[in-house]
């Protein structure tokens, strides 16, 4: 059964549909209830979506996906510095780099904003996932439609809420796992290193002495 309320529609950010083969009605299946609307995926190319990253973040490299609420959130929340991840980001849903129907296919419903997916991106990531582009599409839309939504896994506030949600969504849509579980698994062992790296702290020539058991 779909999400009461939520209408998805996949373009190539220029109005055309783009072969994206179930993806609007499993994210509108999978969808938590408070989201309702109109919902926009554009999939770009990896130059556009770095036009936007660009004009809206300062950020002059391409990204995995962007998310653009149609309205102002009840709270401002900073936009995240992470380059690898999607961010959230609180700018008009309709960028200039976008266009959108006249008419709506379901006027009645309040517009919920733009997500934008940057398809080289999302294969590359794909291969690397070890996954098929349609899953990780999956992956970056829930993302990026819980950013819409209001979560912000980057701020202190969210308390751990938006990865306990998508990784539940994520079930319930059976994704093997979301973009900040994936995330964080890849920076465990970038933290691993950097602190098997790190000097050991301690007194000058501390390190050389010997060890009791090793002292004669």
């Amino acid at each position: 059964m779909l999400s009461v309320g939520l209408s998805v529609a996949v373009t190539d950010g220029r109005g055309r549909a783009v072969r994206a083969p179930g993806l609007a009605a499993w994210l509108a299946r999978v969808a938590p209830r408070q989201a309702h609307g109109e919902l926009a995926i554009a999939i770009v190319s990896d130059g556009a979506i770095r036009l936007l990253n660009r004009q809206y973040r300062r950020k002059d490299v391409p990204t995995d996906v962007l998310s653009f609420p149609s309205t102002p959130l009840p709270s401002p929340r900073k936009p995240p510095q992470h380059l690898e991840h999607p961010t959230h980001l609180k700018h008009p849903a309709h960028p200039e780099h976008l266009s959108h129907p006249a008419h709506p296919a379901h006027p009645e419903q309040p517009a919920l904003g733009d997500i934008v997916i940057a398809t080289g991106v999302a294969r590359r990531q794909a291969r690397a996932a070890g996954h098929s582009y349609a899953t990780e599409l999956k992956v970056l839309a829930l993302h990026g439609l819980l950013h819409l939504l209001g979560y912000d896994h980057h701020a202190a506030s969210d308390r751990g809420r938006m990865v306990r949600l998508e990784r539940r969504l994520r079930v319930k849509g059976g994704l093997r796992e979301g973009l900040i579980e994936r995330a964080r698994a890849a920076g465990e062992p970038r933290k691993r290193r950097a602190q098997a790296t790190r000097p050991a702290k301690g007194r000058p020539g501390e390190s050389e002495r010997p060890r009791p058991s090793e002292r004669r």
